[in-house]
């Protein structure tokens, strides 16, 4: 065997042509397309083993790509056997590698067990390595570090930040990003006449802006909904066409937005999401005394984020087995890119083909899950449900329930004497001969009767009088309907009966964990039992040891989520750190905030990410804090305008100014909402109705349509509640979230599309949301301003844009008011209107104006 240390590189390799090396150049190629066959499985197919560069010396011809097998199976199409075959780039990286001499960064292992190779190249990744606190740079007129690192960056790319926004600009830009609605008129002006220092981070006006957002149960609201779409969270099943209804999912949308409002600490949050039920001290058959306390139900309750993956094992489905199985794996990848940034699906068949994640990792962690949906022994979904009854409340319901079937059986005996009685008048009917059989046949239960007796009844059905009651006697059989109405009356007297969907364990019941070969349920192998990810492993963590839970539960989440919080993980403080940055300054410093591997994006301020998650995590896993030190930055409050930045960074990878960037959806319709004061402010509780109109639109209301007709009826104030209180169908998404990039949840949202296409246009043209929200805007200023139209227009810009319009906005839109009062009183006196239907011209313009207005980038946009 020839020495691993003959193929390392030379001190002084050439400057003008970088050398390459197996493991940075072309290892990661091979792991891509070839080593699951040749290296990873037990016997190398062929012989021919990948994982290391010393296994390939009959393969390669140092020197001579032109004569090495390698490259000449793979450019004859030869190979790879299965998946995409290698670009010429690639191939060109492996010829370029042999002709230099076929290198190795350092010396290799000796031997190799089967299966992956993961070797200190991996472990160097950035996203594996501990967070470590930076030194803040020294930076000039700086007070907050995040500028220090933002300047700094800034500086060896020759760029330099926008000026600050102005005052009604930073007012809705942050009143948007921290509630989800537009700023008052009334709010707008109070923050431009509070003369005290901008820039005081301790008590200047704009942080006491700040301050007083984040105290408001908006903040919750809109919050949520970021962390609701990493979560996956639907209030529908999904998976198969039926789409079956999650009716208690809300209590944990409740959860995340009491959570947010409080400022929980997110170790506690993440822990109660993961092991809520371990917390709470509860398991599938003993939850009780859990559900007595408030806090200890909440724990309960958060375990719903392990039931957000679609689900549809209590629906028809082809394959049981799969449907069980494709919710734990579903599952799982929503835990890999929520808390880990990970894309553990990749590894559920074969070993990850760009991170060193095998496929015996990923077994090892859904072992850890694997008690709490135990595939071999499922619970379906109305069989997770646990009731918040109190022990009293269970009595007094059992108790109007023994009375209501008591109702229910003198109903029924009364019934039965008004047939009797009908009965001995219509036996009479029957032929005398015939009449004692009959009566010997009425009285036969139907099972026991004789083919003769059958025949006889046959004969006289009329005579029979055992059912239908209303055909006999109408009367009659209203008295005994409102004797069972007594009993339904007085069955609604019982206490409600609320729900929590939440994920338990069976006490003592740990089932076996096994590798599936392929990822095939079908093909069990090997026993493995629970574990971090191998590259993760760390003495906190290895050998994994569960916590000991008094209530008989496995404690294997808890120890995991314990583990993922604790500060010493890699990845579970950076990726939510990353995506709060994100929401805020509209691009990750991860731009890939879902994926922190090889195929995601590098970190533009690695050193800034890493200050921030140090610093979420000292300052005890607390978000408020967070928010607080990134809005008040001069980085965030930078103007959206910055011609040199343009130019330099088109991306804005280094924030030279702020990102222009659309409402989101929620926003979008809220703002709508809350700037014609129709905004209707409920908090929690079940989920606003949702249905098909005739036209094909899914829209607010009670769902009354058919097979055949489409129909919604009106619901009332549930109609104008916040997005996030209205019903989430993975099958029917609203039309006007679903039509400005809300996402359909499959199983997650890990960041949001933001696309402009035409649908976008021709909704805010004739969509009815748009059109109705037009008119009560109209209706309102004009209101508050009876026939002043200058005033109305100028009510409308505050309301909508936070500003005053000018003198040739107002003129302008004069114009058109005048120029479109004409065209429809032109229009209403061509046609013939309904009986009592009196046009309103003038009004019906204000109405069109509206419409042009909301429709507006000005509008539709943040600066």
């Amino acid at each position: 065997m020839k020495s691993a240390a003959l193929f390392l590189i030379p001190l002084a390799a050439s400057a003008a042509e970088p050398m390459l090396t197996f493991e940075k150049d072309v290892r990661p190629i091979v792991k891509a397309h070839c080593t699951h066959c040749h290296g990873e499985e037990e016997k190398p197919e062929g012989g021919v083993d990948l994982r290391l560069r010393r296994f390939m010396d009959e393969i390669v011809v140092v020197g001579h790509p032109e004569k090495s097998k390698l490259v000449e199976v793979i450019r004859s199409g030869e190979m790879p056997e299965k998946g995409k075959p290698l670009t010429e780039a690639q191939l060109g990286v492996i010829e370029k590698w042999i002709a230099q001499g076929a290198k190795t960064a350092k010396p290799e292992p000796l031997a190799l067990a089967p299966g992956p190779v993961i070797l200190d190249e991996d472990r160097e990744y950035w996203a594996f390595q501990p967070v470590k606190r930076p030194a803040v740079p020294k930076a000039a007129n700086t007070r907050n570090p995040i500028d220090a690192f933002v300047s700094a960056k800034m500086a060896e790319k020759g760029l330099s930040m926008a000026p600050e926004a102005d005052r009604r600009t930073l007012i809705r830009r942050v009143t948007l990003d921290l509630t989800g609605v537009l700023p008052t008129p009334e709010e707008v002006e109070a923050f431009l006449s509070d003369s005290s220092d901008m820039s005081d981070p301790s008590d200047g006006a704009y942080t006491r802006l700040v301050d007083r957002l984040l105290a408001s149960k908006t903040y919750g609201e809109r919050w949520a909904r970021h962390w609701l779409d990493v979560t996956g969270y639907a209030d529908s099943n999904g998976y198969t066409e039926a789409d079956s209804v999650r009716a208690h999912a809300w209590r944990f949308r409740d959860y995340v937005i009491r959570s947010l409002n409080e400022d929980k600490p997110w170790d506690q949050f993440v822990q109660e999401q993961l092991a809520g039920d371990e917390l709470a001290g509860a398991t599938h058959g003993d939850y009780q005394q859990a559900v007595l306390d408030p806090k200890r139900t909440d724990q309960l309750i958060a375990t719903a984020f392990l039931r957000m993956a679609p689900d549809g094992t209590g629906d028809t489905v082809d394959d049981p087995k799969l449907a069980k199985n494709n919710v734990i794996a579903e599952q799982l990848k929503i835990l890999g890119s929520s808390l880990m940034g990970l894309t553990l699906s990749c590894a559920q068949c074969h070993d990850h083909r760009y991170d060193p994640i095998t496929q015996a990792d990923y077994y090892r962690l859904r072992a850890i899950f694997d008690p709490g949906y135990h595939w071999e022994a499922w619970r379906a979904p109305n069989s997770r449900l646990y009731s918040l009854y109190s022990p009293q409340e269970r009595a007094k319901a059992a108790e109007i329930e023994a009375k209501a079937k008591e109702i229910e059986v003198e109903a029924r005996a009364m019934s039965k004497k008004f047939l009797d009685e009908i009965f001995e008048v219509e036996i009479k009917k029957v032929p005398q001969a015939e009449q004692a059989a009959f009566r010997v046949a009425r009285d036969t239960p139907v099972a026991k009767q004789t083919p003769e007796q059958k025949a006889l009844i046959k004969k006289y059905p009329s005579a029979l009088a055992t059912y239908s009651l209303d055909l006999y006697d109408k009367k009659k059989q209203d008295l005994v309907d409102a004797k069972m109405a007594e009993a339904t009356k007085l069955r609604a007297t019982k206490p409600a009966e609320g729900f929590v969907m939440a994920l338990t364990e069976v006490k003592g019941q740990v089932p076996v964990s096994k590798f599936f070969n392929r990822g095939d349920h079908d093909q069990p192998k090997q026993v493995v039992q629970p574990g971090e990810l191998g590259i993760l492993a760390s003495p906190m963590i290895e050998p994994f040891k569960p916590v000991p839970v008094s209530s008989g539960s496995s404690g294997r989440r808890l120890a995991y989520a314990q583990w993922l919080t604790s500060g010493k993980h890699p990845l579970t403080a950076r990726v939510l750190v990353n995506r709060f940055w994100m929401h805020h300054m509209g691009r990750g410093l991860v731009n890939t905030p879902g994926d922190f591997g090889r195929q995601g994006e590098l970190p533009t301020h690695p050193e800034l990410l890493d200050y921030l998650a140090d610093e979420f995590v000292k300052g005890g896993w607390k978000l408020k804090p967070l928010h607080r030190l990134i809005v008040l930055s001069a980085a965030y409050r930078q103007s959206s305008v910055n011609d040199a930045s343009l130019l330099a960074d088109p991306e804005n990878r280094f924030y030279a100014r702020f990102k222009l960037r659309r409402l989101d959806a929620e926003t979008l319709r809220d703002s709508m909402l809350a700037m014609t004061g129709s905004l209707v402010q409920t908090s929690y509780g079940p989920p606003s109705g949702i249905g098909r109109d005739p036209q094909g639109r899914v829209i607010t209301g009670i769902d009354k349509g058919t097979i055949t007709l489409n129909k919604v009826d009106p619901a009332g104030e549930a109609d104008f509640r916040r997005s996030i209180y209205v019903q989430m169908r993975r099958s029917k998404p609203l039309t006007v979230l679903d039509t400005f990039d809300a996402p359909v949840m499959q199983p997650n949202c890990e960041m949001r599309a933001q696309t402009t296409v035409a649908p976008q246009s021709l909704l805010l043209m004739n969509d009815t949301f748009v059109l109705d929200s037009s008119r009560r805007l109209a209706d309102l200023v004009e209101k508050e301003a009876p026939k002043d139209r200058a005033k109305q227009l100028q009510r409308i810009w505050t309301l909508l844009y936070g500003k005053p319009a000018t003198e040739a906005d107002i003129t302008k839109c004069l114009a058109y008011l005048d120029e479109q009062t004409k065209a429809l009183t032109q229009y209403h006196h061509d046609i013939q209107h309904p009986k009592g239907v009196v046009p309103n011209p003038p009004q019906e313009a204000m109405a069109s104006l509206c419409q042009v207005l909301c429709s507006s980038n000005r509008f539709l946009y943040v600066e």
